[in-house]
Protein backbone atom coordinates (compact mmCIF):
# COMPACT_ATOMS: atom_id res chain seq x y z
CA UNK A 1 0.00 0.00 0.00
CA UNK A 2 1.41 3.79 -0.93
CA UNK A 3 0.57 6.69 1.34
CA UNK A 4 -1.42 9.84 -0.93
CA UNK A 5 -2.35 12.97 -0.09
CA UNK A 6 -4.82 14.67 -1.53
CA UNK A 7 -6.19 18.75 -1.60
CA UNK A 8 -8.19 19.20 -4.50
CA UNK A 9 -11.70 17.45 -6.34
CA UNK A 10 -10.36 14.19 -4.94
CA UNK A 11 -11.41 15.04 -0.86
CA UNK A 12 -14.67 14.02 0.58
CA UNK A 13 -17.54 16.66 -0.29
CA UNK A 14 -15.32 17.87 -3.94
CA UNK A 15 -16.69 16.33 -7.40
CA UNK A 16 -14.21 13.52 -8.18
CA UNK A 17 -14.38 11.84 -4.47
CA UNK A 18 -16.34 9.48 -6.18
CA UNK A 19 -13.04 7.78 -7.77
CA UNK A 20 -11.29 7.36 -4.73
CA UNK A 21 -14.27 5.27 -3.48
CA UNK A 22 -15.32 3.59 -6.49
CA UNK A 23 -13.07 -0.48 -5.76
CA UNK A 24 -13.20 -0.74 -8.96
CA UNK A 25 -10.68 1.41 -9.67
CA UNK A 26 -8.78 0.02 -6.48
CA UNK A 27 -8.80 0.32 -2.72
CA UNK A 28 -8.30 3.78 -0.99
CA UNK A 29 -8.50 4.01 2.69
CA UNK A 30 -9.23 7.20 4.60
CA UNK A 31 -6.08 7.42 6.93
CA UNK A 32 -6.37 11.03 8.27
CA UNK A 33 -6.02 14.93 7.55
CA UNK A 34 -2.95 17.03 7.21
CA UNK A 35 -1.35 19.64 5.36
CA UNK A 36 2.19 20.17 3.62
CA UNK A 37 4.95 20.60 5.72
CA UNK A 38 6.53 23.01 3.81
CA UNK A 39 4.74 25.73 1.84
CA UNK A 40 3.22 25.52 -1.37
CA UNK A 41 1.18 27.51 -3.61
CA UNK A 42 -2.06 25.72 -4.58
CA UNK A 43 -3.98 27.80 -7.34
CA UNK A 44 -7.29 27.53 -9.12
CA UNK A 45 -6.41 27.70 -12.68
CA UNK A 46 -7.21 27.08 -16.61
CA UNK A 47 -10.39 27.55 -18.35
CA UNK A 48 -12.15 24.06 -15.88
CA UNK A 49 -10.87 25.73 -12.51
CA UNK A 50 -8.41 23.30 -11.98
CA UNK A 51 -6.65 23.13 -7.91
CA UNK A 52 -2.91 22.69 -9.00
CA UNK A 53 0.00 22.65 -5.90
CA UNK A 54 2.80 24.48 -8.16
CA UNK A 55 5.91 22.62 -6.56
CA UNK A 56 7.46 25.63 -5.74
CA UNK A 57 8.00 24.34 -1.84
CA UNK A 58 8.73 27.67 -0.02
CA UNK A 59 6.15 29.52 -1.40
CA UNK A 60 2.75 29.78 -0.49
CA UNK A 61 0.41 28.28 2.31
CA UNK A 62 0.89 25.12 4.37
CA UNK A 63 -1.65 23.11 2.08
CA UNK A 64 -4.51 21.13 3.77
CA UNK A 65 -5.91 17.76 2.67
CA UNK A 66 -6.80 14.05 3.30
CA UNK A 67 -4.11 11.35 3.51
CA UNK A 68 -5.41 7.54 1.97
CA UNK A 69 -4.12 4.46 1.47
CA UNK A 70 -4.08 3.17 -1.51
CA UNK A 71 -2.75 -0.18 -3.16
CA UNK A 72 -0.92 -0.72 -6.72
CA UNK A 73 -4.81 -0.88 -8.53
CA UNK A 74 -5.55 2.95 -7.48
CA UNK A 75 -2.22 4.43 -7.62
CA UNK A 76 -2.04 3.52 -11.10
CA UNK A 77 -5.77 5.10 -11.58
CA UNK A 78 -4.37 7.82 -9.54
CA UNK A 79 -1.80 8.47 -12.17
CA UNK A 80 -3.90 8.14 -15.24
CA UNK A 81 -6.46 10.36 -13.88
CA UNK A 82 -3.98 13.06 -12.78
CA UNK A 83 -1.86 12.69 -15.74
CA UNK A 84 1.36 11.44 -14.59
CA UNK A 85 3.99 12.76 -15.13
CA UNK A 86 2.88 15.60 -17.97
CA UNK A 87 0.21 17.30 -16.03
CA UNK A 88 1.08 16.30 -12.67
CA UNK A 89 4.10 14.57 -11.45
CA UNK A 90 3.69 12.26 -8.00
CA UNK A 91 6.52 12.54 -6.14
CA UNK A 92 7.00 12.68 -2.28
CA UNK A 93 6.31 15.04 0.13
CA UNK A 94 6.14 15.14 3.87
CA UNK A 95 2.61 15.88 5.39
CA UNK A 96 2.08 17.07 8.86
CA UNK A 97 -0.61 15.43 10.43
CA UNK A 98 -3.55 17.09 11.79
CA UNK A 99 -6.29 14.46 12.66
CA UNK A 100 -4.99 10.48 12.64
CA UNK A 101 -7.78 7.65 12.03
CA UNK A 102 -5.77 5.05 10.14
CA UNK A 103 -4.88 1.86 12.01
CA UNK A 104 -1.54 0.10 9.93
CA UNK A 105 1.66 -1.22 11.76
CA UNK A 106 3.24 0.25 14.79
CA UNK A 107 5.93 1.65 12.74
CA UNK A 108 3.03 3.34 10.96
CA UNK A 109 1.09 4.34 13.97
CA UNK A 110 4.04 6.22 15.86
CA UNK A 111 4.60 7.97 12.77
CA UNK A 112 1.85 9.71 12.69
CA UNK A 113 1.89 9.97 16.73
CA UNK A 114 4.93 11.94 15.48
CA UNK A 115 3.66 14.35 13.23
CA UNK A 116 4.69 14.01 10.22
CA UNK A 117 4.59 11.04 7.51
CA UNK A 118 5.75 11.00 4.09
CA UNK A 119 3.00 10.54 0.97
CA UNK A 120 2.70 10.98 -2.30
CA UNK A 121 1.62 14.12 -3.69
CA UNK A 122 0.72 15.21 -7.50
CA UNK A 123 2.20 18.58 -7.72
CA UNK A 124 3.36 20.32 -11.23
CA UNK A 125 6.49 21.60 -12.28
CA UNK A 126 4.60 22.21 -15.74
CA UNK A 127 1.99 25.14 -15.55
CA UNK A 128 2.44 28.67 -17.44
CA UNK A 129 4.27 31.04 -15.83
CA UNK A 130 1.77 33.55 -15.12
CA UNK A 131 -0.28 31.02 -12.79
CA UNK A 132 2.57 31.86 -10.10
CA UNK A 133 0.73 35.40 -10.29
CA UNK A 134 -2.88 33.83 -9.07
CA UNK A 135 -4.13 33.98 -5.81
CA UNK A 136 -2.82 31.14 -3.43
CA UNK A 137 -5.30 28.62 -1.03
CA UNK A 138 -4.55 26.88 1.79
CA UNK A 139 -7.15 24.78 1.48
CA UNK A 140 -9.46 23.75 -1.77
CA UNK A 141 -13.40 23.50 -1.89
CA UNK A 142 -14.55 23.45 -5.50
CA UNK A 143 -17.77 25.65 -3.97
CA UNK A 144 -15.80 28.19 -2.07
CA UNK A 145 -15.79 31.72 -1.97
CA UNK A 146 -13.13 32.86 -4.62
CA UNK A 147 -16.35 31.50 -6.46
CA UNK A 148 -14.28 29.08 -9.61
CA UNK A 149 -16.54 26.42 -9.67
CA UNK A 150 -14.71 23.13 -10.98
CA UNK A 151 -15.93 21.61 -14.76
CA UNK A 152 -16.33 18.26 -14.46
CA UNK A 153 -14.77 16.54 -16.91
CA UNK A 154 -18.08 15.00 -18.40
CA UNK A 155 -19.06 18.67 -18.73
CA UNK A 156 -15.89 20.05 -21.24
Amino acid sequence: MARVFVYGTLKKGQPNYKHMINTAKGLAKFQGRGRTAEKYPLVIAGKYNIPYMLNIPGTGHHVAGEIYSVDDQMLQFLDEFEGCPDMYQRTLMRIEVVEWEGKGSAGETRAAAEGVVECFVYSTTTYPPEWVGLPYHDSYDSSGKHGLSYVLRESR
